[in-house]
């Protein structure tokens, strides 16, 4: 065999090893993923409560532009973007710990998938709304009543767990070929 068969033949071989991923790129993806789908949940639910889809969106930017964010009723670099890179982000944050846990147990059942981020959700919930102080709170609550609220932590969860399990698909593809 050649050299340049050789190289090519490790090459192969190299990359038709499963990629094994951290738990942050884990959590970039399963954040990402939550992200996009409360975000779509909270505009759901603002226009069944007849409200702006911008409004609970512009309403987390509240950390910097007080109160009055989430009366805002149109898309702006100022409130929107703002909001939605800083919901995005605590996207993130969540996926973090999550990921971690999923990381360290040895079940990839979807139940048991779904279960943990339920859990995660449900803290996430406790933390930010009974635990930081109010300018650092998602700010949904000036926008939403606190059944859509609930709900909006539930597309958490299910954007958790349906992130999760893209990002393991895509680290193990095989997998669903069975």
């Amino acid at each position: 065999m050649s050299s340049d068969q050789g190289i090519s033949a490790a090459g192969l071989k190299r990359r038709s090893l499963p990629s094994r991923s951290s738990p942050f790129t884990s959590a970039v993806t399963s954040g990402t993923i939550a992200s996009l789908v409360t975000t779509a949940a909270l505009a759901l639910f603002a226009g069944l409560e007849r409200r702006s889809i911008f409004q609970p969106t512009n309403a987390t930017s509240h950390w910097l532009h007080g109160e009055n964010a989430g009366h805002v009723r149109v898309a702006d670099a100022k409130h929107t973007l703002l909001g939605y890179c800083t919901h995005h982000l605590s996207a993130i944050f969540w996926a973090l710990p999550f990921e971690a846990w999923l990381a360290g147990g040895r079940s990839r059942k979807p139940a048991v998938v779904l279960r943990k981020a339920a859990l995660t959700a449900a803290v996430a919930y406790l933390t930010d709304y009974h635990l930081v102080p109010k300018r650092l709170t998602p700010g949904w609550e000036t926008v939403l009543s606190k059944n859509s609220i609930g709900m909006i932590y539930a597309a958490l969860a299910l954007g958790l767990a349906a992130g999760a399990m893209v990002s393991r698909k895509s680290q193990h593809p095989s997998h669903g070929a069975k």
